[in-house]
Order: C-alpha cells, then structure tokens, then sequence
C-alpha cells in the first residue's frame, strides 16, 4: 500500500518525503520544485500530498487518490 507525501523544510532544503519514512525520496532547493515533483508522484501514485511551510505546520493538501464522495452532475 503507497503511503501520503509530504514536502518538508528541513536543513536549508526542501525534502519531498513519503509518510514513515527515514530518508527524503529527492532534496530540491525551491519549495516549487518540490512542490511540482510532489505532484507528479501523487498523480502517478494516487496519493494524498501534504505541502508544509519552514515551520513544519501543513499549509496545503491535495488529493490524487479515489474520492470516496463522488460529485454529482
């Protein structure tokens, strides 16, 4: 089972790293960098992608994943 993404700062960098993990999947020195290749592996992976600020808290979420609650029209 794929586990959610998180984009975090951390030493000077931006880490895109996936829930439980130890290591970062890649180290990006922009946050949009980041921020774009955690897209892509949450639309290739159908992932839930959390973006964090400098402080740590999330400042963003989007969802790549099946939607339990399907729109309507």
């Amino acid at each position: 089972m794929s586990k959610n993404v998180h984009v975090v700062h951390s030493q000077g960098e931006w880490k895109v790293r996936r829930e439980g993990s130890m290591r970062a999947s890649k180290v990006f020195e922009t946050k949009k960098e980041a921020i774009g290749y955690g897209c892509r592996l949450g639309k290739n992976e159908r992932l839930e992608l959390y973006i964090h600020n400098k402080d740590g808290r999330i400042s963003d979420r989007r969802s790549y994943g099946k939607d339990p609650f399907p729109t309507r029209g």
